[in-house]
């Protein structure tokens, strides 16, 4: 257990904002090499296969959030910058941080690096954040990196925290999928996984798609992993693990949800089903909302179901932050549903 999180705070230093990658697929890369398992480069997604790698297909994003510079001494959120939004429909999760903007980047450290080499370029402090309305994005005035060049990434510096109450904090989303795969690998895995680019943008769904497309491969058994936003400590603390049916745009018909909910009642592992969960809440609340969007829903919808499968998320409180926060008890049951699935069964 030791090794999942000396591999998550491995991970967690090296920066991998939205649309820049590239320096974090290769250090991915040279870790899951070591381990003699096959990788393959394709534009967006970098896919590793084991020894029986139609065994299982298993995917997470690799990007975070974090900025890009977009002129002299100008800086705005990477998600939302022109040549992203075309793929963002205003119903997704990091849209809402646009529409609930607060000043929680106020005070942050922030490292800017080369897109390429992963190079590090500096150092910074961001002292004002203000939504502009007019390029629908957030602006940022950083101290410190003024002579950086357009289209140069600048992460989030960040940390593993983990309190004595057994809360995990970082800038999760979605780092802690990409080592809980790396992890199975240390453990046996075997089969195929996914790790793609541009997630926060809403275009990973693409890459994936595209691969599926150019080997001409169908299949029912496609497991996203992922992190799920919930508002407060109260909420999680009585949850593992969580299960959709369905997101936003399409339902998830796959035999890995009946299989993962048989492990978690056979294991003490406690859920919800994420759409049925907010469907309830805009019931009491007389509301109408969004069931949330998914990159396997994308996905589903996009191949017309050719592509099917079911998410497994952490759930997580302080979304998009560098304090997103899940339990230690969430991801013990992570594991153990994971080996229980793909593992212990060969």
């Amino acid at each position: 257990m030791e090794l999942f999180y000396d591999i998550l705070k491995q991970l967690i230093r090296i920066p991998c904002v939205v649309g820049a990658e590239h320096p974090f697929f290769m250090f991915l890369k040279r870790e899951l090499e070591e381990l003699n398992v096959n990788v393959e480069y394709y534009d967006g997604v970098l896919v590793a296969k084991g020894n029986r790698p139609e065994s299982g297909y298993i995917s997470a994003h690799a990007d975070r959030h974090g900025l890009i510079c977009t002129g002299h001494n100008e800086f705005q959120y990477a998600a939302f910058i022109a040549k992203n939004q075309a793929d963002l429909q205003g119903n997704s999760n990091s849209e809402q941080l646009l529409k609930n903007f607060e000043m929680r980047f106020k005070d942050q450290r922030v490292q800017a690096y080369n897109p390429w080499s992963g190079s590090y370029l500096g150092l910074g402090t961001i002292t004002d954040a203000y939504l502009c309305h007019r390029r629908y994005n957030i602006i940022f005035k950083i101290d410190g990196l003024d002579y950086l060049f357009p289209g140069t990434p600048i992460a989030f510096v960040d940390k593993l925290e983990i309190t004595p109450d057994g809360l995990i904090s970082a800038q999760l989303d979605n780092v802690i999928s990409v080592a809980m795969i790396l992890y199975l690998y240390h453990l046996g895995y075997q089969g195929t996984a996914f790790f793609t680019a541009s997630e926060e943008a809403g275009r990973s769904w693409r890459f994936l798609l595209e691969y599926f497309r150019r080997f001409n491969i169908e299949t029912r058994e496609l497991l996203v992993l992922d992190t799920s936003p919930y508002n407060s400590y109260e909420e999680i603390s009585g949850l593992d693990i969580i299960l959709r049916n369905r997101d936003e745009n399409a339902i998830f018909r796959s035999p890995m949800k009946n299989k993962m909910k048989k492990i978690a009642l056979e294991n003490s592992i406690n859920y919800h089903f994420k759409d049925a969960y907010l469907k309830n809440i805009m019931a009491q609340e007389h509301k109408k909302g969004s069931l949330g969007v998914t990159e396997l829903g994308r996905l589903v919808n996009a191949s017309y179901g050719q592509i099917q499968g079911a998410t497994l998320q952490f759930p997580t409180i302080g979304y998009h932050t560098v304090e997103e926060s899940t339990t230690k008890r969430s991801i013990d049951s992570m594991i153990l549903l994971l080996k229980k699935l793909y593992i212990d069964e060969e």
